[in-house]
């Protein structure tokens, strides 16, 4: 396990390193000083999504979905109170298939919801459908 983490931070997207057992004590961005886990998954756009991907060394665990789907907006609550619990091993990311319709052909995107665990930019895991908290938890825990 490596010294130290590179984060992304969320309000301004400067990449932060954080010594790794300094992660679970509420790290801030060192550039605008805002809280590097904010406990609610980020929404992103193709640019933002990239740089997350890259450059974070913590896991992203993505939502895809739509505003459309009945099921994603179902799952919508549980993958926020998912955020307040899987951080700051996990950085949770949603994205729209309708505004970013490229980085769902890009990622095979055939059904929605559509979760992808992302570890060191390699896809880890893929489920489709909505799920309980419980579930949830327990799927993402199972590839960390």
């Amino acid at each position: 396990m490596p010294a130290h983490v590179h984060v992304v931070c969320p309000h301004c997207d400067s990449v932060n390193r954080i010594p790794h057992e300094r992660l679970a004590d509420v790290p801030s961005c060192g550039q605008c000083h805002e809280r590097l886990f904010v406990s609610h998954p980020l929404a992103l756009d193709a640019r933002r999504f990239a740089l997350h991907l890259s450059r974070n060394d913590v896991s992203l665990l993505v939502d895809f979905w739509a505003s459309w789907c009945a099921p994603c907006r179902m799952m919508a609550p549980v993958f926020e109170q998912a955020a307040g619990t899987l951080e700051p091993q996990v950085r949770l990311i949603k994205v729209n298939t309708e505004q970013e319709p490229e980085l769902a052909t890009r990622y095979g995107i055939r059904g929605i919801p559509t979760l992808i665990l992302f570890r060191n930019e390699r896809e880890v895991a893929r489920i489709s459908g909505a799920m309980d908290l419980g579930r949830l938890l327990a799927w993402t825990q199972q590839y960390l």
